[in-house]
């Protein structure tokens, strides 16, 4: 089944399908301000922003699973 941009849920992790927490959602759907988002202090390679499908890029944001597997991984790789 291919994603569609319409598809798309801002509030999952493109690459897993979970829970992204992303504040900024949080706070669209409750209106209540939100402390900045656990991402602010975090650093997202190009490597890891090219396993995004292309209709996903800038709907929904990696979760911090994937981010903290992908370092992870990296860092394994990394001579």
């Amino acid at each position: 089944m291919q994603t569609t941009a319409l598809s798309i849920d801002p509030t999952r992790c493109p690459l897993c399908g979970g829970d992204n927490r992303c504040a900024m959602e949080v706070e669209k759907a409750t209106g209540k301000p939100q402390p900045p988002c656990w991402c602010v202090t975090e650093t997202f390679t190009p490597d890891l922003l090219a396993r995004l499908p292309a209709e996903a890029q800038g709907q929904a944001c990696i979760c911090a699973r994937c981010l903290a597997r992908f370092n992870a991984n990296t860092q394994e790789s990394t001579p």
